[in-house]
């Protein structure tokens, strides 16, 4: 009998247990491989250079709701990405689903 497969170290079981509670599909590589990680970084270091790091918030809610907009309504519908074949988040997401459904 095969024993369950132990989460990664820098994972844990309520980790784990939180994402698919919420229908998120945990993605972890082989120990070495970047690919997992290289879009969110890539994220997050546009989201310092083109907002966070441009504007000072004098609360963190502030911040909170300032970043959302920055996503919701200039890098999902509008910024393009080589990764999704220069289209937006959106569009991608509208492909994908439009796929989906015809199949």
């Amino acid at each position: 009998m095969r024993r369950p497969v132990e989460p990664k170290q820098y994972t844990s079981k309520k980790y784990a247990d939180t994402l698919r509670r919420h229908g998120i599909r945990q993605s972890v590589g082989r120990t070495g491989i970047c690919y997992d990680n290289s879009l969110a970084e890539s994220f997050f270091a546009t989201l310092k250079n083109e907002r966070t790091h441009r504007t000072q918030y004098p609360t963190r809610e502030h911040a909170r709701r300032d970043i959302i907009r920055y996503i919701e309504f200039w890098y999902n519908p509008r910024r393009r990405h080589s990764a999704l074949g220069y289209r937006s988040p959106h569009q991608a997401r509208n492909d994908y689903l439009k796929r989906r459904q015809a199949a």
